[in-house]
């Protein structure tokens, strides 16, 4: 690929429920438009999000209620006042601010109001064929429509805890359910097919602008999904359907006792009995949703570290070894070359990046990481690989100015040495990170915005304050489009040769 400058490109992360808007988290309406146009006029080619999926526990999108589903919190109410499904009145009635946030769950109830509201309108508009190509491409969509009918009916607790019939999936409870709850399953199915409507649009917009989109897949599922729950003889669970062990990772220089995940583990000799089938069918899904998808903590397709689920922390656990390239060249041969990027992030032993590289998957490059040490760091810039993806953060980083302002004597001096600099700045790394050999650049909007601590998205180990930052117009600097463009100029980042960036 580094023979190909045209496909040096540059992009942002960013989450929608970080985009500004009137109602207390960001969604696919308006603001993610302009956003799109801010994007293509700035030199931008891609916008990175995180999982799209329902959060579960905690708000995180890595701890989703289906790794196939989209999130109701994203679809735009004025969407859907604009198709006919709400107007004016329902908005009001549901209480939503004008501006500024509302804590999760506020938003979580509200927007349900308002989901209901057009669900209700959709069905009694007779509409409810306009579903009929959705429901026929998403083969996910009854179980996760029941489960999350179930879950509402017994107020929220764990699968784990319905009645033996349900928690075992036996045809007949699960046919009485159906019927029983047929409305709320009536409304769930509706709720995705807005949201796959909605985000298919968003998506069109973003093509014709010449921004292509790259999504996010955590490698594990939650316990407490529609993944586990429908797919029980794909997991490490016991006759009742618990965990026998669970995901994390080790200890650390950065955590003593790991970090103890939760995730069910995969039975990867069962999945490899049907070659791969819920994969296949995950993988497919995902990618045509987005263009690239970054498969996050790739590690554990090599080895996972399985800690056993009675233990408390990560560190009486095992790594036990993945599927490796078997899995990956079952998914090529159903579903053809794999447009991903691989999170191979973190202690990376020879026997991962073999894997990785046997692959020819793009990894990742996080220039907060590359000061640490001596001139061998392999995040230095010198150091790269042009089949990469170069960061200044990632969601889990602070932001490049909050790591300013915490770095240690050694980093800053060992970045004052590589750019023969006495007085750096923030903005000395996104030229870093643009002039790199990488062929894809991405920057958070934090780092865009030049924003501090107090924007960033996600702290690993804290459970709470997380995945809630959003920005305003108001906060971009002055002049900050113009410069991402010259700099995407300059370093020839735009992706079209031909031509300078819209």
């Amino acid at each position: 690929m580094a023979d190909h400058p045209e496909r040096r490109k540059a992009g942002v992360l960013l989450h929608p429920t970080s985009l500004p808007g009137p109602f207390g988290i960001g969604d696919l309406g308006p603001a993610a438009y302009h956003f799109v146009d801010f994007l293509a006029s700035a030199g931008q080619r891609l916008w990175q999000v995180l999982p799209l999926a329902p959060p579960g526990a905690g708000h995180s999108p890595y701890a989703a209620r289906s790794t196939f589903a989209g999130n109701p919190l994203l679809i735009s109410p004025e969407l859907l006042r604009d198709d006919g499904l709400l107007d004016d009145g329902d908005l009001a009635a549901a209480g939503l601010p004008e501006e500024g946030r509302v804590p999760w769950d506020e938003v979580a109830a509200r927007r349900e109001i308002l989901l209901r509201t057009a669900c209700d309108r959709w069905r009694g508009q007779g509409r409810s064929h306009e579903a009929g190509d959705f429901r026929a491409r998403a083969h996910w969509l009854g179980d996760y429509a029941l489960f999350m009918a179930l879950r509402r009916k017994y107020c929220d607790v764990s699968w784990l805890d319905w009645p033996a019939d349900l928690r075992r999936r036996t045809p007949a409870a699960l046919e009485a359910a159906r019927e029983e709850l047929a409305g709320e399953v009536a409304l769930h199915e509706f709720v995705q097919w807005a949201f796959d409507r909605q985000w298919a649009a968003i998506r069109r917009y973003a093509h014709e602008r010449e921004v292509a989109l790259m999504g996010d897949m955590p490698i594990f599922v939650d316990h407490d999904s529609a993944d586990t729950w429908s797919n029980q003889h794909i997991f490490k669970l016991d006759a009742d359907g618990r965990p026998v062990s669970v995901a994390g990772v080790p200890p650390d220089a950065f955590s003593a006792t790991g970090q103890r995940w939760g995730n069910p583990l995969y039975d990867w000799e069962a999945l490899a009995g049907d070659g791969y089938g819920w994969w296949r069918d995950r993988l497919a899904w995902a990618l045509a949703q987005v263009d690239v998808l970054r498969l996050d903590h790739f590690r554990g397709f090599e080895a996972a570290w399985e800690i056993p689920a009675d233990e408390p922390t990560a560190v009486n656990g095992a790594w036990v070894p993945g599927p490796g390239r078997a899995l990956f060249d079952a998914l090529t041969a159903a579903l053809g070359p794999l447009s991903v990027v691989a999170e191979d992030l973190g202690v990376i032993t020879r026997q991962v990046r073999a894997l990785c590289d046997g692959l020819g998957y793009p990894g990742m490059k996080v220039l907060q990481f590359a000061f640490g040490d001596d001139a061998a760091n392999p995040y230095l810039p010198h150091n790269l690989d042009p089949r990469s993806v170069m960061y200044t953060g990632t969601h889990d980083n602070d932001t490049t100015a909050g790591w300013f302002a915490t770095a240690g004597d050694l980093e800053l001096a060992n970045l004052r040495r590589y750019l023969a600099c006495e007085t750096p700045a923030p903005d000395d790394l996104i030229r870093m990170a643009y002039r790199s050999v990488s062929e894809l650049a991405i920057l958070p909007m934090q780092d865009v915005l030049g924003m501090g601590s107090e924007a960033r998205m996600n702290v690993p180990g804290e459970p709470d304050g997380n995945w809630g930052w959003r920005f305003r117009w108001s906060d971009l600097p002055a002049g900050r489009h113009e410069w991402l463009r010259e700099l995407a100029r300059t370093y020839g980042r735009w992706g079209l040769p031909e031509k300078d960036p819209a």
